[in-house]
Formats: C-alpha cells, sequence, structure tokens
C-alpha cells in the first residue's frame, strides 16, 4: 500500500474556495483503480492549512493517478480555467502494510 500525506498552506480567507475547487478530484480521484482513501480537509487548528490524504493499492496505481490528475491540469489550464495556487505544498509517499487490529 502506497500513503501520501500532504499540507498546503492557502490564505485563510481562500481556504473555503480551495477545497470546493477539490470537490470534484476528489470524486474522480477515488472512483480510479486502486484508490482505497482521497481526502483534502480543511485543518481544524490553523485556518490557512489544508491537509491531504490518501491511500493507494499499488505505485502503479498511484503512478496511473498522477498522469491523469496533470492531464486533467493541463486541460484545465489550456481552457483558461483559473484556480486558486497554493502558497506552499508538501506531500510525502509512505510505503505500508495493512493489517487489522
Amino acid at each position: 500500500m502506497i500513503i501520501v500525506q500532504g499540507t498546503f498552506t492557502v490564505e485563510p480567507d481562500q481556504r473555503e474556495a480551495y477545497l470546493a475547487q477539490t470537490f470534484e478530484m476528489q470524486q474522480i480521484s477515488r472512483a480510479e483503480k486502486g484508490c482505497i482513501e482521497y481526502v483534502f480537509a480543511a485543518d481544524p487548528l490553523e485556518a490557512n492549512r489544508v491537509l491531504l490524504s490518501e491511500r493507494w493499492e499499488t505505485r502503479a496505481d498511484l503512478d496511473d493517478h498522477i498522469t491523469a490528475l496533470n492531464i486533467r491540469r493541463d486541460a484545465a489550464r489550456e481552457a483558461g480555467e483559473t484556480q486558486i495556487q497554493p502558497i506552499e505544498r508538501s506531500v510525502v509517499f509512505f510505503e505500508g502494510t495493512q493489517f487489522q487490529l
């Protein structure tokens, strides 16, 4: 399993709009092969922070997702769609083993 954890810094007054623009991406991503979890959420303590949590069955599934995500972003850019861009972002990948407690 591949676990992706990310943090995105946005202007506090833009956080809700930033989260809203991720809604369709979350829906599409959750339907992709190998997606176990895909969530953007507001940090409850920091008004300028958004958290990302993803889990994928395999690295190949995650790679396919990243490719598809880049294609959709390029198409949106070419169509002239404007998106709120984070001031700062950090995304890390981990390999993990799933087990039941």
